[in-house]
């Protein structure tokens, strides 16, 4: 394979291990965050917006609280979050202070990304942070997570993530600069694998664990993110992140496994937006509203003249013309008794109306997906 063309990924997800991140004291290294933190200053100032999904509170917690982690109980694991967090993110904070780049911590559970109403939510807040070229580190929320709902590992929350915002590539840093035909450290004769274009059952068999005692994840993890991301349209890219500057040793051509996305991030979701079979509601807009859409626009209230069904924020919702005709379905942004209430109304008039600001519309364009008039088919 060819050296990777990074520059080609704008957005970019880029999940920290605890091996990587902790040292032998059971703490920070702050000599390899530095120089993480470094790339990242590069990427940004190359334009890429980055988010980094880090691993480690845990790991330190235990440390500050003198917890055993292979006999912890839930509640000891949850207690070493709490502690090993606000040093996590404090880490964070200074490495990229010192290139000037402003962070925010954000924590996520399951329900986060599964359910659609707190989907838009956390995809709301990841958003203006982006524009506000913050880079958001995110974990998942340890503190009240229980052993039924919990990710169970960073890669798969990763990949959720990248989902999530649309990324195009979701960087997995590793003890392993990427995915061998066997565990390598076992198998001498292991062949490193540098493109996969499709991910098989056989694949994530081959798949060995991790070797770290540290962290909770391992090469089958690694390989059912590749999975999550691809699917959402993101390619996954396993490399090693065991040097001081690994996002550079990337760029300029260091070992990986690229697996490739079989299209974009906004193709993949309007793919599964007109493949919902489960629609709750219909907005009813005017001409002007529907040749927006057809030009790119997201719908705003003051195009919307009937609002019909009985839906929810988050729900699929299809959009008609004013003679009825489908135009395509979009993600709702109000429920059905708000945005009968904003129907026809101007933007600026949504305070005032519903009592909150909230955004100024119904639908907007990364949610939604409008069809060819002649056909019905998809134009993605």
């Amino acid at each position: 394979m060819s050296q990777l063309a990074v520059d080609d990924f704008r957005r970019v997800v880029v999940k920290v291990g605890s091996s990587l991140l902790i040292g032998d004291d059971g703490r920070v290294d702050r000599h390899w965050l530095g120089g993480l933190a470094g790339d990242i200053a590069d990427w940004h100032a190359r334009g890429h917006e980055v988010l980094v999904v880090s691993s480690g509170a845990i790991a330190i917690g235990s440390t500050v609280l003198g917890i055993n982690k292979r006999r912890a109980r839930l509640e000891d694991l949850q207690a070493a979050a709490a502690a090993g967090q606000v040093q996590l993110a404090h880490a964070y904070q200074e490495a990229l202070d010192d290139y000037g780049i402003t962070t925010a911590q954000v924590l996520l559970t399951p329900e986060d990304t599964e359910n659609r109403r707190r989907f838009l939510n956390a995809r709301g807040t990841l958003g203006r942070l982006i524009e506000r070229r913050v880079v958001p580190v995110i974990n998942e929320n340890d503190t009240v997570a229980t052993e039924e709902i919990r990710y169970g590992d960073n890669d798969r929350l990763a990949a959720r993530v990248a989902q999530l915002v649309m990324a195009d590539a979701l960087i997995l840093l590793s003890d392993v600069d990427g995915f061998y035909s066997a565990d390598p450290a076992a198998d001498p004769q292991a062949e490193h694998i540098p493109l996969v274009t499709s991910i098989t059952d056989d694949m994530q068999r081959m798949a060995g664990e991790t070797r770290s005692d540290i962290g909770s994840g391992g090469m089958a993890t690694k390989v059912q993110a590749a999975r999550i991301a691809t699917h959402a349209g993101c390619a996954t890219i396993i490399t090693s992140g065991v040097v001081q500057r690994p996002l550079s040793e990337l760029a300029a051509g260091g070992r990986c496994t690229l697996f490739r996305a079989p299209g974009t991030p906004a193709a993949a979701r309007k793919q599964w937006l007109a493949g919902v079979l489960e629609v709750r509601g219909e907005l009813r807009l005017d001409d002007g509203a529907s040749q927006a859409l057809r030009n790119g626009k997201s719908l705003l209230p003051v195009g919307v003249l009937e609002v019909i069904g009985n839906f929810r924020r988050g729900d699929v919702v299809t959009l008609v013309d004013s003679l009825g005709r489908e135009l395509g379905r979009g993600l709702a942004e109000y429920s059905f008794d708000e945005a009968t209430q904003l129907a026809g109304r101007q933007s600026e008039s949504i305070e005032s109306v519903l009592g909150y600001r909230g955004r100024a519309v119904m639908v907007h364009r990364d949610e939604l997906v409008i069809f060819d008039r002649d056909d019905g088919k998809l134009n993605a």
